[in-house]
């Protein structure tokens, strides 16, 4: 599959472990032969903790430990963006903060975090608006905000790669378009989840019209997928909320509603401009990210331990392979070569 156009395997490294330990998501990626990962979850010695929160002896840990397992961080899996927009009371639990602050301090840290892991994407998300709200009308104040983020991101040599999901304003690829185009920055990109679409009621082809609004901002891309026990609604109107606590039906890519081969195959068209385009600015090339969720999902992160993770690895391989998209995992002549 060499001469094929290809992508570079990585996933969420706290999904594959029971404990969330750091050994146990490195051994877990090491064995399955992955060599990057999202940094979202982990416990370096002093209880799990989400990324934003490590201590500097326990970022030290964290490096030393990928130094011995061969990892190397993909992408930042930041919960930046993950707040309301507006300090409104709408029955969530989501937190407001005066976003001058939250710009200098949380963006701020996230930006410090790629950096000492030395990775040039920062995963964030597009704001919460006030529950049933229509999320078109807070398309200019969310893309102000993100323009802020993606300028901060620009002075420290990093992208920004904003991930389509439930809920927030970009809940849907015309959505996410939508900012992309108003923020208008070379350091925002999108980030594709067919998984975060389907759950909110979208079928195949309407899972593929959101790719295709997306295609043009594409940065890396998410996996997951769901399948979705719920009489299906028209293309047109899914979902406006999703019970984040209540999503249960993911599956391995290869057999939810998402049709990860058609998404991979169009994708396969664009991979070498994109992988040329992503060298030029220090990043080693496209990701596809597992996030499967196996065993579970919900606002911020999912499970699927060792053994879901596995499987969905090993069919999401299938899927690439079918669309004739190249991928790479440790072979014996790496060991020996390394």
């Amino acid at each position: 599959m060499s001469d094929q156009p290809s992508v570079i395997l990585s996933g969420f490294g706290d999904e594959a472990a029971n404990q969330k330990t750091a050994e146990q998501q490195f051994a877990a990626f090491a064995a399955m032969g992955l060599t990057y990962y999202s940094l979202r979850f982990i416990d370096a010695g002093q209880g799990i903790k989400n990324v934003m929160q490590l201590s500097k002896a326990e970022i030290t840990k964290i490096r030393h430990l990928e130094d011995e397992y061969g990892l190397n961080v993909a992408t930042l899996g930041s919960p930046i963006g993950k707040v309301k927009l507006l300090d409104v009371d709408d029955g969530t639990a989501n937190r407001y903060v005066p976003f001058d602050r939250y710009l200098r301090e949380e963006v701020a840290r996230a930006i410090a975090l790629a950096r000492a892991f030395e990775t040039r994407l920062v995963r964030g998300f597009s704001f919460y608006p006030p529950k049933g709200e229509d999320p078109w009308a807070h398309v200019p104040r969310a893309a102000e905000q993100l323009r802020a983020i993606a300028e901060a991101c620009a002075a420290a040599g990093l992208l920004f790669g904003l991930e389509v999901e439930a809920n927030l304003v970009g809940r849907n690829g015309e959505l996410e378009a939508a900012l992309w185009e108003a923020v208008n920055h070379p350091n925002l990109g999108l980030v594709f989840d067919a998984g975060n679409l389907v759950c909110q009621g979208y079928d195949a082809e309407g899972v593929f019209r959101q790719y295709l609004a997306m295609k043009p901002g594409l940065l890396w891309m998410h996996v997951k997928d769901y399948a979705d026990p719920r009489p299906r609604e028209a293309e047109s109107s899914p979902l406006g909320e999703v019970a984040e606590d209540a999503l249960e039906h993911f599956v391995p890519p290869d057999r939810g509603d998402s049709d990860h081969r058609r998404l991979f195959r169009d994708l396969k068209q664009e991979l070498p401009r994109l992988n040329e385009a992503l060298r030029a600015r220090g990043v080693p090339g496209f990701f596809v990210d597992l996030e499967p969720h196996l065993k579970g999902g919900g606002q911020f992160g999912g499970f699927s331990g060792p053994d879901g993770y596995g499987v969905a690895l090993r069919a999401l391989c299938r899927v690439l392979e079918d669309a004739g998209v190249s991928y790479h995992l440790t072979q014996f002549e790496d060991l020996r070569s390394g």
